[in-house]
């Protein structure tokens, strides 16, 4: 990264020196994440508090077991997915053209990314799906790879795979449907439980990677991707510490081959050890790298508890797993970002310059849709402080959350897809075996601490939940 020195002599990226000041408001990727994001919400919430929805254009396939099913399913709203595809088509064009990609390039490429973004989503609404483990976001991921690695796509079709756009957007939703209530209502034990595990997890990986001589900026790429939501927080972290362009790709890399692997093993390890569906679904929150992944894990030993071949019942896998995972962990995106940027810029820059660094560095590399994400929590917060919990999913779910929810998983399946479509393996394979060995690292640590907190240290709370 090339740097500029101010008059006191303290060092400032010259990429963050050009687009400073009030122009970074409209030229800056982060920025448009939360103007869409926020965008979105407020629209969402206009509506609710009117009575309706923005339901209509929030589309997603609906469940099926029949190709006749799905077909008809299309027929009947095929309106809906052209008024969001013009809709997702307009609001890109406008922030990249702001930012000064031709929407000429971007246009045809965004055709063929939302066509198959509609294919991946259907796949995944299949009655069959979860037997089979094809989660959208998963499928999205390895479809891409097969296309880019195997067959190959031209390259001009990369103006229209925004991967970091297209997360940050979905970061910014995803704020919209963690309430600071929803927190509140998980209680003290998940948040406790996902502390220490995020904690724990970030600080192996870390540790290691740096004594297996790792740059530092790797080190906590990959810590944060094993402590928090996986890709999400990759990105977001990479961002922060001013990480090299290949470092995201091979933690999210790692990511996803460990959630994979996790699918299968930690629903048959909890119930070798005779875990009940409470406890389990914990373990999967505590133990899984990423939302879509561990849902799948939740779901199938939920079905196990729902068949009598564990204690307890469906829900309460679900529920736990929700509360460990979706609520707990992932709200450490915003703080692991925060803290490691300060790091960056006030410990590891000032060191490798020997000098001080810019104060005002921190604020210029703090991955600002983290704001949007934060913003978007807050502004469902106020809505939902009046409903208890039971209320809130009866009412303020399915009508204001849940649409949001859809729209988010558009925005993460074109990330996958994007990453899948601009990821080479034979690039990531000059990382080497050391990125590996550090991840795992913290694998091991996160599935025998997420066993013990929750089949032994909070086991009377997990194993009656919802109860």
């Amino acid at each position: 990264m090339s740097r500029t020195e101010t008059n006191d002599g303290a060092a400032i990226p010259a990429a963050a020196t050009s687009t400073r000041g009030w122009q970074e408001l409209w030229l800056k990727e982060d920025w448009w994440a939360i103007w869409l994001g926020l965008g979105i919400v407020i629209v969402a919430l206009l509506l609710f508090a009117n009575g309706s929805s923005i339901r209509w254009i929030a589309v997603t396939p609906a469940k099926w077991s029949t190709v006749a099913q799905l077909g008809a399913h299309f027929a009947g709203n095929w309106e809906r997915y052209v008024a969001q595809f013009v809709l997702w088509l307009a609001v890109f064009s406008l922030a990249l053209g702001a930012l000064g990609h031709k929407p000429r390039e971007f246009v045809p490429a965004f055709v063929f990314l939302y066509l198959l973004s509609i294919v991946i989503i259907a796949i995944g609404q299949w009655d069959k799906a979860n037997t089979y483990n094809l989660e959208p976001p998963l499928v999205a991921l390895v479809v891409g790879l097969l296309l880019s690695n195997l067959i190959g796509l031209p390259r001009w079709l990369d103006a229209g795979f925004r991967v970091e756009f297209y997360i940050k957007l979905g970061i910014v939703l995803l704020g919209a449907t963690l309430p600071f209530t929803l927190i509140l209502w998980a209680g003290p034990v998940a948040i406790a439980q996902a502390s220490i595990v995020s904690i724990v997890t970030f600080a192996v990986i870390y540790f290691v990677a740096v004594r297996l001589g790792l740059d530092r900026r790797l080190a906590a790429t990959l810590g944060a991707g094993g402590a928090v939501c996986g890709v999400s927080a990759s990105i977001a972290i990479a961002g922060a510490v001013g990480a090299k362009k290949e470092d995201a790709p091979i933690a999210i890399t790692l990511v996803i081959g460990w959630a994979i692997v996790m699918i299968f093993v930690l629903p048959l390890m909890a119930q070798a050890l005779h875990l009940s569906a409470g406890v389990g679904g914990a373990w999967i929150g505590t133990s899984e790298f990423a939302d879509a992944a561990g849902i799948a894990a939740a779901q199938t030993y939920g079905d196990l508890a729902a068949h009598g071949a564990v204690a307890g019942n469906s829900d309460q896998a679900l529920a736990a797993f929700t509360l460990m995972k979706v609520v707990g962990r992932d709200v450490w995106i915003g703080i692991w970002a925060f803290v490691l940027a300060f790091v960056a810029t006030t410990r590891w820059e000032r060191n490798e310059l020997g000098r001080r660094a810019y104060a005002a560095e921190i604020w210029w590399r703090f991955p600002k849709f983290v704001l949007g994400f934060l913003v978007a929590s807050l502004l469902i917060t106020v809505v939902t402080s009046g409903y208890s919990l039971a209320a809130y999913n009866k009412a303020v779910n399915p009508a204001l959350v849940a649409p949001i929810k859809d729209l988010r998983t558009w925005a993460f399946i074109f990330c996958f897809l994007s990453i899948g479509l601009t990821t080479r393996v034979r690039d990531l394979a000059h990382a080497g075996r050391k990125p590996f060995l550090a991840f795992t690292s913290g694998v091991a640590v996160n599935v025998v601490l997420g066993f013990v907190l929750s089949a032994v240290v909070f086991a009377a709370h997990w194993d009656n939940l919802a109860r």
